[in-house]
């Protein structure tokens, strides 16, 4: 291990391919082709065809318990309906238009279609905690998915629905650990060793989230950094030079030439 390399992180999800892993962030958002597209089938597609292999998605539960790659809590910004994800039925949600015109995907849905993909995914319901970890478990995909949350009630309580074999992201308190002590495995040892990743933005505000010595710290403690939401060339090159993991963009064209010029493009050209 050096420092700018982790070793192996006991999971195949992160282990499986070589880094830098390239997120395609809500199926690449503002791609010029995908504008209003957001986390809709024809948006992930989309990013597959162009070698996308890890793909990063939202899900939301409806009142009836049916898992949406979704990411806003009500439905008012992206369709042609407004109102709550959490108060709607299914059957209410399949008749919603994003763009209008695509239908908004369930999780199951997703897998299907893209039965090769890695999701990352982010918990944004708590309702969605259990129906994830069962859907993860009947379908034994638990080196397919990363599971976050900007929740720490959220993924605690999926990390023990799971076991640990589902890897997960760090809580925004996990991450000032790592942030914040001198030791990376020091931050690993009170975090329990339940962190797999740290997935931050590159700043916040007028601080410096993804630092050198972030990435040290985490490297040193077998963990990946990744930085979300990148869409500027300059910056993924900064990012990337920083020793960085993965990066999650919007802009899914941009990023790949970026990895294509620096021979790190591990898709199609």
């Amino acid at each position: 291990m050096t420092d700018s390399t982790p070793g192996p992180t006991g999971y195949a999800y992160l282990d499986a391919a070589r880094r830098p892993l390239a997120f395609a962030h809500r199926g690449g958002a503002t791609h010029p082709e995908l504008v209003g597209l957001e986390n809709t089938l024809t948006a992930f597609r989309h990013a597959a065809a162009l070698g996308y292999v890890y793909l990063e998605t939202d899900v939301h539960a409806t009142r009836d318990g049916v898992l949406l790659a979704f990411h806003d809590a009500v439905l008012d910004r992206v369709s042609d309906t407004s109102g709550g994800v959490v108060d709607a039925t299914y059957d209410e949600i399949s008749r919603v238009r994003i763009g209008g015109r695509e239908r908004i995907p369930t999780l199951e849905e997703l897998f299907d279609a893209l039965p090769h993909a890695r999701f990352n995914i982010d918990l944004k319901s708590a309702a969605a905690v259990p129906l994830l970890a069962r859907l993860i478990e009947e379908r034994q995909a638990h080196d397919q998915v990363l599971v976050g949350s900007f929740s720490h009630r959220r993924i605690n309580r999926f990390r023990r629905l799971t076991g640990g074999r589902v890897p997960t992201s760090a809580a925004p308190l996990e991450v000032l650990a790592f942030r914040c002590l001198p030791s990376g495995r020091l931050a690993d040892l009170l975090t329990r060793r339940r962190v797999a990743a740290l997935q931050v933005p590159h700043r916040r505000g007028p601080v410096t989230v993804t630092t050198r010595g972030l990435v040290h710290r985490a490297h040193r403690a077998g963990k990946h950094v990744h930085s979300w939401t990148v869409d500027d060339p300059d910056e993924m090159i900064v990012l990337l030079d920083r020793g960085v993991d993965g990066l999650m963009t919007d802009r899914t064209d941009i990023l790949r030439d970026v990895l294509v010029q620096r021979g790190q493009w591990e898709g199609p050209r």
